[in-house]
């Protein structure tokens, strides 16, 4: 590769998952009368009933972000909410970067994060990816335990701590997986044709052909990011590329289900975090063909130590019904209470969509914040309209002033929690709080901000997004 080339790096990497943790091994015990449910041990993250693909990537896109804006916003996933509605707009807003951004979504397979990445790499611009997966998945199948919830994200820039030194792509219609508008829950194909052809025919030949052109041996490699199509490949890629070093792809499949397009960065993140200065990183992303990406680390990479925390921090559970309700696959009926629907009107987003993504709320002329903006501010002696400075309030300390845990009001995990959120600049907001553990929320509990569904108009088949409190520190989970 040219000199040229190999300057252009990453200069941020993270990874985000949900709060929940479902414990395979006893969630798996609900399915022993049918004969399903593998032996599969580890946890699956599991997003919460108002997270989706956006949200999570979101999460993960915050932790590279920087005080640099991007020039271009790629979203990444297979299984975003919309067909016909930009996502990477959507993040734009909600991480309160200029209108001017340049966005684009790429999907359609599992590697389009690192196809993206490969493509970010080539290019000029400064380019921020995030990736968020949360995939359908119908109870009993061979994927509700194997699979996982979450996001990634990477900032490419001419300076970055982990170097692109050499790469190899191939394309190739290999149907191991698929589905579709008319099966949207996964199909897969048999597993032995898979293992064997994907490693033979695809893999190996495009990670043995990203070491030529990176000008290295296959036993120059410290650390594998190499997706595995199914549980347990990586010991016949890694024997057929002559490679030893350990898979990160195959460590974060155990902590927390295959992520989907949203795993390759993941995994890379992990290999950075443990990588030193001068070691050779592989990236292998699988779907629809193959890329191979080859990184030299020269420094450090922001970001990275977050998505090593995130495999370790979370809350366990174990319960069968609530994780495939949580996850889709069950509809229960949760009576007249949640007969309601929440239309949204295009008019009010057009006006105040940017700023209620964005949480962006204002400062009147004497220092006062509040939320939402107002022409007239709500200060009690303010007495005409006033101009306001805009006052992000997403990355702003806060803690809980009141806090309710109310039951009759519908919300498809009980119970509803909400209550007034005191911000340290002054700004006072009544919020839906999200991510409680066992021992729920209390006054004075310290909160960080969560993108999140908003409202679900299940028969539009829309969503809006909002902020809602979360704990600022989650449990760390028992080894």
């Amino acid at each position: 590769m040219s000199e040229e080339i190999c300057r252009r790096g990453i200069s941020g990497l993270s990874g985000y998952l949900p709060m929940l943790r479902l414990d395979r091994t006893s969630a798996a015990k609900a399915l022993r009368f049918a004969g399903l449910g593998g032996r599969n041990a580890g946890y699956r993250s599991t997003a919460g009933w108002d997270e989706d693909a956006l949200t999570l990537a979101a999460e993960a896109a915050r932790n590279v972000l920087g005080t640099a804006q991007p020039d271009r916003v790629c979203f990444a996933s297979t299984s975003a909410p919309f067909f016909e509605r930009g996502h990477a707009p959507l993040l734009v807003d909600a991480l309160a970067l200029p209108p001017q951004t340049r966005t684009i979504d790429v999907a359609g397979c599992r590697r389009c994060a690192v196809s993206a990445l490969l493509d970010a790499l080539l290019g000029s611009d400064d380019s921020l990816i995030a990736v968020g997966e949360k995939r359908p998945v119908p109870a009993g199948s061979n994927f509700q335990f194997a699979w996982g919830d979450g996001g990634s994200a990477v900032r490419v820039s001419d300076e970055g701590g982990a170097q692109l030194v050499g790469h190899a792509s191939s394309s190739h219609d290999f149907v191991d997986i698929y589905s579709s508008r008319e099966h949207p829950s996964p199909y897969g194909y048999e597993e032995r044709f898979v293992k064997e052809t994907a490693t033979r025919d695809i893999i190996a030949p495009t990670i043995k052909a990203a070491l030529t052109d990176a000008g290295i041996a296959a036993d120059d490699i410290d650390h594998a990011c190499v997706i595995e199509p199914l549980p347990g490949m990586w010991r016949a890629i890694g024997k057929a590329c002559g490679i030893t070093a350990p898979n990160h792809a195959s460590e974060l499949s155990a902590a927390a289900g295959d992520l989907g397009a949203a795993h390759p960065l993941f995994s890379l993140a992990m290999a950075v975090d443990a990588a030193k200065p001068g070691d050779k990183i592989l990236l292998a992303g699988f779907g629809s063909g193959c890329d191979a990406l080859i990184f030299e680390m020269s420094g450090p990479v922001a970001g990275t130590e977050q998505a090593r925390q995130a495999l370790t921090h979370g809350l366990i559970f174990n319960d069968y019904v609530r994780f495939i309700s949580l996850t889709g696959a069950l509809d229960l009926d949760w009576g007249v209470r949640s007969e309601f629907e929440q239309k949204a009107q295009a008019t009010v987003l057009h006006r105040n969509g940017r700023d209620t993504i964005g949480f962006i709320g204002g400062r009147d002329t004497k220092g006062s914040v509040q939320f939402p903006k107002s022409r007239i501010p709500v200060r009690p002696d303010a007495d005409g309209p006033e101009p306001m400075e805009d006052v992000r309030l997403v990355d702003v300390p806060a803690k809980l002033v009141s806090v309710t845990a109310d039951r009759l009001n519908f919300t498809p995990d009980p119970p509803f929690w909400f209550g007034l959120v005191q911000f340290e600049n002054g700004a006072r907001v009544m919020m839906e709080f999200t991510d409680a553990d066992d021992e729920g929320f209390s006054v004075g509990d310290e909160v960080t901000m969560r993108l999140r569904i908003k409202s679900h108009n299940k028969s539009r088949g829309f969503r809006t997004y909002f902020w809602k409190a979360g704990p600022l520190r989650r449990p760390a989970m028992e080894a």
